[in-house]
Formats: structure tokens, sequence, C-alpha cells
């Protein structure tokens, strides 16, 4: 080489483009464990992994004013650090002082808890929004103070909310605090939260969602991935909210990325939450094989608790593997993270792993 000449030093290849869909506690607590996966893999290409989170935004609530995210909020503080470990959601070390105040207020509701640290990112959160921003503009600013590690896109900037039709139910069959309860329309987050999910649901309805756009990036990184994630967050209301918006499942039956999804059913219950009911509301079993019925149209690979692999009616196109699906410890489920990365690399078409 001659003198002056500047070195040529190869670029290195582009890491794996992983996509997910997501809800909020299960889901935040999976991808934890597949960005560990990948931290720690021996994989080039997995080490330098970008990943994108599409987060539901149907259980999004406003209270007291402010514009709460929950599953945005539950994947940013537990990716960030922040997550309060043992309830899974909301602050880590959280007091109470405004919520107590307004109770001595008599502001309702009173069973929706707000934390006051959590308070302060809804603040931000509405701020954001009234000055003129997207969701996703603040959901991007949000992010830059926790730093979660992924691009965390809402799945729309537009408002959609999920909404219960109950079922009408004899005053001797209601819970002690359900009051009025039955055969009247609920926001999701009374139904979940104050109910408990214990009025049946006739109904589950992502109120918006069928006028909604996704939101910038969403489509792409669908289309552009070189894997695309489903982790064990509800089938209804979290994963078949974020379906609901124009496009979205369109582009998952179009990419050239396999689709691999985990369960969040094991042996005939939810691994986490009230997800039986709900799939009861769509007339669903609760079963693995179940709501793997509900994206047939897409899904590629599925892992199953080991005892449910019999119980997966085969169809052509879908992988079916068993592996312990219980995110027990951070080693679990960072195992988990990364066999769902395993079957999903071993899914890719060879000439796209190539």
């Amino acid at each position: 080489m001659s003198a002056g000449t500047p070195s040529t030093v190869p670029a290195e290849p582009p890491g794996l483009a992983v996509t997910a869909l997501a809800g909020g506690v299960g889901g935040a607590r999976f991808l934890r464990g597949l960005l560990a996966a990948l931290r720690t893999s021996e994989d080039p290409a997995r080490q330098r992994a970008r990943v994108t989170v599409i987060g539901n935004t149907a259980d999004d609530i406003t209270l007291h004013g402010l514009r709460i995210s929950p599953d945005l909020d539950s994947v940013m503080y537990t990716l960030g650090g922040g997550i309060d470990e043992v309830r899974g959601w909301g602050r880590s070390a959280e007091t109470s002082g405004v919520a107590d105040e307004l109770a001595a207020y008599g502001r309702t509701p009173d069973w929706f808890t707000l934390g006051d640290k959590d308070i302060a990112t809804h603040v931000v959160r509405t701020q954001l929004l009234a000055e003129g921003a997207t969701l996703s503009e603040a959901t991007r600013v949000l992010c830059e103070r926790w730093r979660p590690g992924v691009d965390l896109l809402p799945m729309t900037d537009d408002p959609v909310q999920t909404h219960v039709d109950l079922a009408p139910v004899a005053a001797s069959d209601r819970p002690a605090d359900a009051g009025e309860a039955g055969d009247r329309r609920v926001h999701f987050q009374e139904w979940w939260v104050r109910l408990h999910a214990a009025v049946p649901a006739r109904a589950i309805v992502p109120v918006g969602a069928a006028d909604a756009r996704p939101a910038p990036g969403v489509l792409a990184a669908v289309r552009d991935a070189d894997v695309v994630v489903l982790p064990p967050s509800n089938p209804v209301v979290s994963i078949g909210t974020i379906l609901a918006v124009p496009g979205i499942r369109e582009a998952l039956r179009t990419t050239a990325a396999p689709v691999v999804g985990v369960s969040p059913v094991i042996g005939g219950s939810p691994v986490r939450g009230m997800a039986d009911a709900c799939l009861a509301s769509i007339g669903v079993p609760t079963t693995a094989g179940a709501v793997a019925g509900l994206y047939a149209d897409f899904l590629d690979g599925w892992l199953v608790a080991p005892e449910d692999v019999g119980g997966v009616e085969a169809r052509p196109g879908l992988t079916v593997r068993g592996r312990p699906l219980l995110m027990s410890s951070p080693a679990a489920t960072r195992a988990l993270g990364a066999a769902t990365l395993d079957l999903a690399l071993e899914l890719r078409a060879p000439e796209a792993a190539a």
C-alpha cells in the first residue's frame, strides 16, 4: 500500500434484526431474558442485534387528567432497571403520597394504583402530548432516560382503548366490591384491576382499532426483521389488540422473517394473570393449541411446555417445540429467550440466513 493511501477496514455485517410484539408484565420479563440471551451469545450477529418492540397501547387510560400507558411503561421500566420486581409493574421503592392525598379529597377512581414516581412519568407524557407530540415521540423522550436497549414503538399513535362488555350477573354472584357490575361496558382496566375479571365478559372490544394506523416504523420493523417474536403476552388484550390495528397482521403474514411465539398457557392454565377469562370471552379454550390457532395465518414456530406438545394440532408450516416456559429466575428467562431465537433462526430460509 502506498504512503498516504487510507487503509480500508471491512465493515462489520449488520446484527440480527429482531422485532417483538409485547404486552406488559409477561412480555417485559421475556424481553429482558431475550436481551440477556443476545448479549451473552457467542454469535456476533446476536451480540450486535437490534431489537424493536411494538407495544400494546389499548390498555392506555386517562386518570386524574394524566395519560397512562401501562404496557409501554412496564417494558420501559423493566428493561431500564426501574421496575418493581415483586409486582412486575410500577416503579421500585415506590411511595403513594399523591394517591393518599387524592383519596383524602375523595377523588376517584381509587382502584388504579398510581405511585409517586410513576406519576412523574405520566405527567411528562401528558405534557408532551398536550404540546403536540405524538405518543411515539413522547415514548422516545421517556426512553431517553431509561435506555431500555430496544426501540420501543407504540402500536399506534391513534387512540385505541380496550373495552369489556360485561355479562349480566345476579347480585348474589357479584364480587363484594363490584357494585352494579353486570350488563354494561367498562374500560378494560376497570374489569382487570377493580373487578379482577371475576365478572364474565360477553365481549372484549378494541374501540378505535379499526380506524387506527400503525405508528411510524411499525410495519417496517415487521417487514425488515430477520426474526419476529411473540412473547407470552395475553393473546386477546395484548397481542390481539396489536393485531387489530389494520396492516399489522398483514405485515406478519407477508414478512420473510420467521414468526415464533411463546405460549402463555401451561397445562390449561395461564402462565400469569387472567388470560383464561379473556379467552373465554371469545370462545377459545385455555390451551396452548387453541392460542396457536389465533395466530395460525402467520405463525411459523411455537414454543410450549413439554406437557402441551401433543395438544397442538399439527399443520403444514408450523414447528412446535417443548421447552420449560416458567420464567422463575434470570437464568430460566434467559434460556427461554435463547430457545426462542434458536428456533427462529432454524426456521429462517437458507438464502436469508446465508
